[in-house]
């Protein structure tokens, strides 16, 4: 029981094969049993924590939105929503059940966005010592190749759940000292999201991974095991795979745009706001003038006297789904509507090019490398305290 809220065995019983199906699928090599039914347990736990704290701050998806959501699924596996749902049914997943998926997991992003986003802040001194790291240019990038086997052991366990959690760490590191496979180690043993991936985070530069890690490895050498490293989360056993050092043109991507932005309020659904924009989209297929269309209906006061016309954006400058729905786009190419924190935009890119970065950009681009570092922890930390604040009863399973 998590609050009020019971998770049923059914429920468990439904994840669990979701996981061992994907993990077969994919040729992975997953935990016993009973450790991966804990596992899955403590993710749907989490979720639902997460679900009831939406719902207290009023976060609600409408039907449009998980429809639109459903139509991108579909549309990344090559298949039409028809064909999707018989996939779905065929696996035995009712498509209701399906759908409900797809609505918490957009409901738990909205909740992110507005709980963890808040509580990030980079002063300037931060920015001023990231850039002296980089040694006042991100011209010259180190990148490492890094694997984990992450041990929880989260604040509010006790002092013996700390020293087991401890131990259980040091008798890894060992065994991977030893020689035994590390990848199958992250598989069966870490508690970590990337288990599943042998524990591998991929090529990072050391701006995308957590600081006391970049500390632990920096004298290492390929192949070299480090830990266990305490985090305020628990334990971490560390593999140095690879590095490399990458030299790169401070450029980026810029584009210039324009919108029609039309805003949702107490007298305006979203459903009625998409299709408002989806016949101005389909008005302007036909001929009509986007700038003539974006001055008589565009909401935002600032561009709509323009025909909707933006300034040339850099990276940061525009709200990131914004930025991510334009660079998806070519020169002359319009959106579907798409949806930010001030309503939903049609959107054309006019130009794009490739620009070399001024000081100012510069500082901007690591103020966002900073911001990306610190999100992870932000997140995982956001989870553990709603988690912790929360009432879980776990009944035993029964003989």
């Amino acid at each position: 029981m998590v609050n009020s809220q019971v998770i049923l065995e059914s429920d468990l019983r439904r994840r669990l094969q979701q996981t061992i199906d994907a993990a077969q699928t994919n040729k992975r090599i997953l935990p016993e049993r009973d450790l991966l039914r804990s596992q899955v347990l403590e993710r749907l736990v989490n979720e639902q924590a997460l679900l009831q704290r939406a719902a207290s701050r009023g976060i609600d998806v409408d039907d449009a939105t998980v429809q639109r959501a459903v139509d991108r699924i579909a549309q990344q596996n090559n298949l039409s929503v028809a064909a999707l749902r018989a996939e779905l049914e065929k696996d035995g997943i009712p498509f209701a059940r399906f759908r409900q998926d797809v609505r918490d997991e957009i409901v738990i992003s909205r909740l992110r966005e507005r709980e963890v986003d808040a509580r990030l802040s980079i002063s300037e001194s931060e920015v001023d010592t990231f850039l002296a790291g980089q040694g006042q240019s991100l011209a010259r990038v180190d990148e490492w190749l890094v694997s984990q086997i992450f041990i929880a052991s989260p604040p509010e366990s006790s002092a013996s759940e700390k020293s087991a959690a401890r131990s259980k760490a040091d008798a890894i590191f060992s065994r991977a000292r030893s020689g035994e496979s590390f990848p199958n180690m992250a598989r069966k043993e870490s508690a970590s999201a990337d288990s599943q991936q042998g524990g591998s985070l991929g090529w990072r530069t050391s701006d995308r991974l957590p600081e006391l890690f970049v500390r632990a490895i920096r004298g290492a050498g390929p192949g070299d095991i480090v830990g266990p490293v305490q985090s305020p989360g628990g334990f971490h056993i560390l593999r140095l795979d690879d590095r490399r050092s990458q030299t790169q043109r401070p450029v980026v991507d810029v584009f210039r745009a324009r919108h029609i932005l039309l805003r949702v309020d107490e007298k305006t659904t979203e459903q009625a706001v998409v299709r408002r924009l989806q016949d101005l989209k389909g008005r302007m297929t036909l001929g009509e003038s986007f700038g003539s269309l974006a001055r008589s209906f565009s909401q935002d006061p600032g561009s709509a006297a323009l025909g909707g016309e933006l300034e040339w954006a850099y990276p940061g400058d525009l709200v990131p789904e914004f930025e991510r729905a334009a660079l998806q786009l070519g020169p002359g190419q319009m959106s579907d509507p798409v949806r930010t924190a001030f309503g939903f935009h049609i959107i054309e890119v006019l130009e794009r090019k490739r620009e070399p970065i001024t000081e100012d950009r510069l500082r901007l681009l690591a103020r966002l490398n900073l911001r990306d570092r610190k999100l992870a922890e932000a997140v995982d930390e956001w989870t553990r305290e709603v988690r912790a604040n929360t009432y879980v009863d776990i009944k035993p399973d029964n003989p």
